[in-house]
């Protein structure tokens, strides 16, 4: 399982260890990433991904996943979640 947020896109970034003698070695750093089941209001149904503690936050924000995926970038979010950005979109326009 790839450690990359579905929603934000978000993954690992690389940097330093830097020890009391000021040696310098490699190291990741990993997104905080947690497995949550978020609720569409426009579908009446839920859907399990693996989100970073700031997308979140954002979803949180924008009110719900239905609010966060009308402002979500296309090339940001999992193929899972395009499909569920394309049927909340669908099911908004019929409404």
């Amino acid at each position: 399982m790839s450690r990359v947020c579905e929603l934000s896109g978000k993954g690992p970034m690389t940097g330093n260890n830097v020890s009391h003698a000021h040696n310098k070695t490699r190291r990741r750093f990993l997104p905080n990433l947690q497995d949550v089941s978020l609720m569409s209001e426009a579908l009446g149904r839920t859907f399990k991904f693996r989100v970073s503690s700031a997308a979140l936050r954002t979803v949180d924000h924008r009110g719900g996943l239905d609010g966060f995926m009308m402002k979500a970038k296309e090339t940001d979010l999992s193929p899972a979640a395009r499909k569920v950005r394309k049927d909340i979109l669908a099911a908004r326009a019929a409404a």
